[in-house]
């Protein structure tokens, strides 16, 4: 991906030369089993875990030449430690190493996207929070519907963005997954007591049965959450979008001091973060398309999604990491234009009461749903056209007046009728933060004492 839309901290986990040190994490695993069984002398072991050393330069020096770049990993290692580099790689297939090391990207990867998911999840509950009773107008087919609350609005991401966070977890705890069996998942050259503790000492699960590779299912399981969670962040950005239109003018994107919108119109304050996630939320789909196409390999493997792989796995998570933690950013300083919210109700003319009539109509003037629907659809209708009120129009229809009082009328435009469940649904929120302050107190508790 490039650098404007990598962030340091996942950009590292993706630097060629952290790659060649999760390989030599596994090959130090591997010859740490091998040398409690005997097959790699305790004097080597101790070389191979002293000298090893990755050189990224050389590597690519040696891949010159051998055109494979294992190879060339292995032979500048090898290099590196002296006449011990003979035990390193000692009965092991190229993809033995690649795919388990790959794991242990992703996996980490993969922790860094849940953390953001969590940040992400922490700001749409605050916000959500206090914006709870900030009533706007609900709509539908853009189309004026009935009142909400942008609290409400925003509780309904934040459910949305937990579901994602939960198939991204599940994703990323089944990519953790490596394999130490060999040229074919036979177990040829290495037992599978082995690859059991080595994959263990790694923190991965085993495959319990694989080929030459770890089968692609889960790299596409993976790639198919993030597109879901990014499509998740483009639904938002778009409805800041829309409600950021001169004519809407509800919400506004952050714009710090001396931003600028456009080179030719100084007035200009455009929706630019909403619009690059997107965006970048097509990539995510483009992703997950190419990992579905990579599952169908021929026979124990071929190196068809290798190279769709080193393109797409990293710029998925970094992609990914960046529209969250700028999605984090814009709901934390989104600007909440309440008073043209309430402008906005009002330009409705009331026609957003409609479905009150119709109901207080059937239930409490005895009118058949038929002839009620027929009445207030008519006076809704030309309350738009003659840009009138629609309880005015209604109070003289001579069907209604015979059958509501005015106190009966009055009430189906009381606004906070629409809303008196509210508080209910907010209150759902409790269970998510209980969720994520539990994950970030279990999250500390591993981390290392720095002191």
């Amino acid at each position: 991906m490039i650098p404007r839309y990598t962030l340091p901290e996942m950009g590292a986990i993706w630097a060629d030369a952290a790659r060649f040190e999760a390989m030599l994490r596994v090959e130090l695993a591997v010859a740490r089993a091998q040398a409690a069984r005997g097959q790699v002398p305790p004097d080597a072991l101790a070389a191979l875990e002293t000298r090893a050393r990755v050189d990224v330069e050389r590597i690519a020096e040696i891949e010159k030449t051998t055109d494979h770049d294992v190879i060339a990993f292995v032979s500048q290692v090898a290099e590196s430690v002296g006449p011990e580099g003979r035990y390193l790689h000692l009965g092991l297939t190229s993809s033995d190493v690649v795919d388990t090391a790959l794991a242990l990207q992703l996996r980490a990867a993969g922790a860094r996207l849940l953390g953001d998911a969590d940040r992400l999840l922490v700001a749409l509950i605050a916000r959500a929070r206090a914006e709870a009773e900030t009533v706007m107008m609900g709509r539908t087919h853009s189309v004026h519907a009935e009142p909400t609350t942008l609290g409400l609005k925003l509780a309904g991401w934040a459910f949305e963005v937990d579901r994602g966070r939960a198939r991204l977890a599940a994703a990323v705890d089944e990519i953790g997954t490596g394999k130490i069996s060999g040229p074919v998942g036979t177990y040829s050259h290495l037992a599978p007591d082995l690859e059991a503790e080595v994959l263990a000492a790694l923190g991965l699960h085993a495959d319990p049965v694989s080929t030459q590779i770890v089968q692609r299912d889960r790299h596409a399981a993976l790639l198919t959450a993030t597109a879901i969670l990014g499509g998740s962040l483009e639904r938002f950005a778009t409805e800041v979008r829309n409600l950021q239109h001169t004519e809407i003018g509800e919400l506004l994107e952050p714009f710090k001091t001396g931003q600028k919108g456009s080179s030719a119109m100084p007035h200009k304050r455009n929706p630019i973060l909403s619009e690059r996630i997107a965006g970048l939320a097509r990539l995510l789909r483009g992703y997950a398309h190419t990992g579905l196409e990579d599952q169908p390999l021929w026979h124990e493997r071929d190196i068809s999604h290798s190279s769709a792989e080193r393109v797409i796995l990293p710029d998925a998570t970094i992609v990914l990491d960046y529209m969250l933690v700028r999605m984090t950013g814009l709901i934390e300083g989104l600007i909440v234009r309440s008073e043209r919210m309430r402008e906005n109700i009002a330009r409705g003319l009331g026609l957003h009461a409609s479905s009150r009539v119709l109901v207080v109509l059937v239930e409490e003037a005895g009118m058949s749903r038929e002839e009620a629907y027929a009445v207030v659809q008519r006076a809704s209708l030309r309350a738009a056209d003659e840009r009138s009120s629609l309880r005015d129009l209604i109070a003289v229809d001579p069907a209604v007046a015979q059958r509501l009082s005015l106190a009966q009328l009055d009430a189906c435009f009381d606004d906070s009728a629409f809303l008196r469940h509210v508080p209910e649904v907010i209150a759902r929120l409790d269970g998510l933060a209980e969720g994520v302050a539990a994950r970030t107190a279990a999250a500390k508790a591993t981390v290392p004492d720095a002191g």
